[in-house]
C-alpha cells in the first residue's frame, strides 16, 4: 500500500481509531494483522519471505540469549548468513549471473547460467537489517531476547516502518509495543503535522520535480549540458523530498498512536561537511553501517591513517551495493567514500573555514555540489550514461529543455525554492525553539502547505524511489 494513496487516506484513520478503541492488551496484534494487509497490498505471497527470516531472527535471538562462547557466535553467524542469503537470493542473485555471463562471453567461455525470474519484494533490504539490527544486539547484550513471536514479528512487520525505514534498533521500538499509550492530542497534532509535511515533500516536491528529472535522464543522450546539469539539481531535491517525506508520514502516522520512530533526516543540504551530511541524511541507515559495519572494522580508533581510510571505503562501497544490485551505485558508494578520506586529509583546513563564519554559505555550495556528483551515478541508468552526463556538464552547454507544457519547469522552480525556505526557516528559528511550537502561526502555515498539496501536488500514485531497495 502506497502512502499516497486513496487506500491509505482510509487505512490509517481506520486503524488507528480501531487501535485507541481496543485494551491494550489486543492492539499489538490489531497492528500486527493491519501490518500484515498493509504489506499484501503489493504482491501477497511475499509476506512468506518475511515470515522465514521473521522465524530465523525470533528463534536465533533466542538461543543466543541463552548460550554461552562459541555457541553463541555460531548462532549470530547462522542467523545473519540466513537472513542475508534471502536479500542475496531476490536482490543479488542476477547481478552476479550477468557479471559472470559477460565475463564468460568475453573470454569466450560458451557456459552461461540462467538468471531467476523473480521480483524483488517491496522493501526487503529495510527489513533485513531491522532483522540484523536485532540479533546483533542481543548478542552484544545490548537487548533481550524477545520470547512473544506476535510481538517480534510486529517489530520487523510494523506498517509505518516496514517498507522504506527508519531502521529501528530493537531497544528503542520494541518495549513501545507492551506500553499502554493513550490518546493524547499533542501526540496527535505532531503526528498529523509530520503527515502533512511529507505528503507536501512527495507531492508538491518530489513528483514534481520527477516530471523534469524522468525526461531528461531518461533521453540524456539528446539533452545538452544546461539541461542535464538542471536535472541533476531537481534530482538531489526529488530524491530528499521523495524518502524524506516517506520517513515524515512514517514518523508522524506512528507518533499519532503514541509511538515514536526515529527522526531520518535532518536538513541535510544544509551540511558544511560531507561528514556532516551524513550524520544528517537517511540517519537511521547510516548509524546501522557506523555502528555494524565501520565500528566492528575498527572504526576511527586505528594506529594508521590507511586503515582508517580502508574503513571508510568499504563501508561506502557496502552501503552503494545495499542500494542497488548495479555498479552506478557502487560508484556512487565509492565516491562519497573518497569525500570523507579527502576531508579527513584536509582536516584542518576544513576547521580553519569552521571557524569564519564568512565561508558557511560557501561551505554548504560546495557539499552539494559534490553530493549532486555522486547523485548523477545514482539516478543514471547505466555507467555510460553517468560518463556521458558528467562529460556533457562540464563540457558543454546546449539549449535549455523546456518541456512540451512549459509551466512544468515553472512548478519546479517553485518547488525548489519552497523546500529550501522551508529547510531554512527550520535550521534558523523553528529548530532552535524561536517560536512556540503550537501558534496561530504554526497551524496557519500547516493550512497553506495543505493548500498546495491540492493545488500544485501530482496525484498519479507514484512509487516513491526508495521502495526498489
Amino acid at each position: 500500500m502506497l502512502f499516497n494513496s486513496l487506500s491509505f487516506l482510509l487505512f490509517f484513520p481506520i486503524v488507528t481509531i480501531i487501535y485507541f478503541l481496543l485494551p491494550h492488551q489486543w492492539r499489538w496484534l490489531h497492528i500486527l494483522i493491519a501490518s500484515c494487509i498493509f504489506y499484501m497490498f503489493f504482491v501477497p505471497y511475499y509476506i512468506l519471505i518475511l515470515f522465514i527470516t521473521i522465524l530465523i531472527d525470533y528463534f536465533a535471538g533466542i538461543w543466543i540469549e541463552r548460550s554461552e562462547g562459541k555457541k553463541r557466535k555460531q548462532y549470530l553467524l547462522i542467523s545473519i548468513i540466513s537472513t542475508v542469503l534471502v536479500l542475496f537470493v531476490f536482490k543479488y542473485y542476477n547481478f552476479f549471473i550477468d557479471n559472470y555471463n559477460g565475463i564468460a562471453n568475453l573470454i569466450g567461455w560458451n557456459y552461461s547460467i540462467d538468471a531467476l525470474a523473480i521480483i524483488l519484494p517491496i522493501g526487503l533490504s529495510f527489513h533485513t537489517f531491522q532483522s540484523l539490527s536485532y540479533v546483533i544486539e542481543v548478542y552484544r547484550g545490548n537487548q533481550k531476547a524477545e520470547t512473544n513471536f506476535g510481538i517480534y514479528s510486529l517489530y520487523v512487520m510494523y506498517y509505518p516502518q516496514l517498507v522504506a525505514g527508519p531502521i529501528e534498533r530493537p531497544q528503542n521500538l520494541l518495549h513501545q509495543f507492551k506500553r499502554e499509550n493513550n490518546f493524547k492530542f499533542q501526540n496527535f497534532h505532531r503526528g498529523i503535522r509530520l503527515i502533512i509535511v511529507g505528503f507536501f515533500m512527495k507531492l508538491v516536491v518530489a513528483d514534481r520535480l520527477g516530471i523534469y528529472v524522468d525526461s531528461v535522464y531518461n533521453n540524456a543522450d539528446k539533452h545538452g549540458g544546461l539541461s542535464l546539469a538542471l536535472a541533476t539539481f531537481f534530482f538531489a531535491f526529488q530524491i530528499y523530498c521523495d524518502f524524506a517525506g516517506y520517513s515524515s508520514i512514517a514518523i508522524g502516522a506512528s507518533r499519532v498512536m503514541g509511538i515514536s520512530l526515529m527522526t531520518n533526516f535532518r536538513r541535510p543540504y544544509l551540511s558544511k561537511t560531507v561528514s556532516e551530511f551524513w550524520r544528517r541524511w537517511h540517519i537511521s541507515l547510516s548509524t546501522w553501517f557506523k555502528d555494524y559495519v565501520f565500528i566492528s572494522m575498527g572504526g576511527s580508533r586505528v594506529k594508521t591513517k590507511s586503515k582508517l581510510y580502508f574503513n571508510l571505503m568499504v563501508t561506502f562501497l557496502i552501503s552503494g551495493f545495499w542500494h542497488g544490485a548495479s555498479w552506478t551505485f557502487v560508484i556512487w558508494g565509492g565516491l562519497n567514500g573518497l569525500y570523507l578520506i579527502f576531508e579527513q586529509m584536509i582536516h584542518r583546513v576544513h576547521t580553519f573555514l569552521a571557524s569564519v563564519k564568512f565561508f558557511t554559505v560557501f561551505r554548504i555550495i560546495y557539499v552539494f555540489v559534490l553530493i549532486c556528483i555522486a547523485w548523477i551515478f545514482f539516478r543514471s541508468n547505466s555507467i555510460g550514461d553517468a560518463l556521458m552526463i558528467t562529460k556533457k556538464i562540464f563540457t558543454s552547454r546546449g539549449k535549455l529543455f523546456t518541456p512540451p507544457d512549459p509551466e512544468i519547469l515553472i512548478y519546479c522552480f517553485l518547488a525548489v525554492f519552497m523546500i529550501i525556505a522551508n529547510e531554512v526557516f527550520y535550521e534558523m528559528i523553528y529548530a532552535k525553539r524561536r517560536i512556540k511550537r503550537y501558534t496561530v502561526l504554526n497551524n496557519a502555515y500547516m493550512i497553506f502547505l495543505i493548500i498546495c498539496i491540492i493545488l500544485l501536488g501530482v496525484f498519479d500514485g507514484g512509487q516513491f524511489i526508495y521502495f526498489q531497495f
